[in-house]
């Protein structure tokens, strides 16, 4: 079986612009891609049959899965007769606001577009994607992007690296419509005046709007980042929707510190750093 890294994602600034008549949400973000994630593998058939299987329990139907989705849109987009055996080793926690499941279907694409030898470009595997989630496109080729629309609109870049990032989850997990039940609009001014800003440094204004209608009903996310902020990080954000919260480090000690301090209080710690392109 060939294996497929799927790593996680933060947004290091999100804004919410505007109500569409949709009922989306325009968005103004910075995806930063992390090296950590889940890992897909795939054995390729000729009987077209597509089967997912997880190191993990899980409580909905597998043709739900982002993965399995993932598959069948690529298959009959392209109109191959290939099937495969999926194997999804799940590492990442889920509602965290890491992007996991997104990640996973951008994996998938990957994977499969590479051993069906289908020969889609990446541009192509994010135009599927977008079908699949907002965040998918993005995660086809990872590194640092800004992205507006719903998230498909994607605009690559590049960004200091700190020495050590720490990722972690609190006890509880925030349901999307949840975040986005109390948010008012910002507009575009702080999102226009963040791109004419940017420099690529990690001098700028981290910010997500989220934190806004997230805290209030969730105050164990606050209260860790609170304690992050106070165990020597620079920056801390929570990311996505909640509810994992990232700390950047200048010293990797502190960050090592910072991570044992927490213990038992958080369901999902992880010391990393940013992960580059990687398509």
């Amino acid at each position: 079986m060939e294996k497929e890294f799927a790593p996680a994602k933060v947004n290091l600034f999100l804004d919410v612009l505007n109500k569409r008549a949709d009922g989306y949400h325009d968005l103004g973000t910075v995806f930063q891609t992390l090296d950590m994630g889940d890992f897909l593998s795939a054995e390729k058939n000729s009987s077209g049959e597509i089967t997912l299987s997880y190191n993990v329990s899980q409580d909905y139907p597998v043709e739900k899965d982002l993965v399995f989705r993932a598959a069948k849109l690529l298959q009959e987009t392209t109109n191959t007769s290939c099937g495969a055996k999926l194997y999804l080793e799940k590492l990442m926690p889920l509602g965290a606001g890491l992007g996991g499941g997104s990640a996973d279907a951008a994996a998938a694409l990957r994977l499969l577009n590479r051993i069906w030898e289908t020969n889609l470009s990446s541009e192509e595997l994010e135009k599927l994607g977008a079908k699949l989630g907002a965040d998918v496109p993005f995660l086809v080729q990872g590194g640092t992007a800004f992205a507006e629309g719903i998230g498909e609109i994607l605009t690559p870049t590049s960004v200091e690296f700190p020495k050590a990032v720490l990722v972690a989850t609190p006890h509880c997990a925030v349901p999307t419509k949840d975040a986005y039940a109390g948010v008012v609009p910002s507009g575009k001014n702080r999102w226009n005046a963040f791109k004419s800003n940017w420099n690529g440094t990690l001098s700028f204004e981290f910010y997500n709007k989220f934190e806004e209608s997230v805290f209030p009903k969730y105050p164990m996310i606050q209260d860790l980042k609170n304690k992050l902020e106070n165990s020597g990080a620079f920056k801390t954000l929570m990311s996505g929707s909640g509810a994992s919260v990232f700390a950047l480090f200048d010293s990797k000690t502190f960050a090592e510190a910072a991570l044992e301090k927490l213990g038992s209080t958080v369901r999902f710690k992880k010391l990393t750093t940013f992960k580059e392109c990687f398509f």
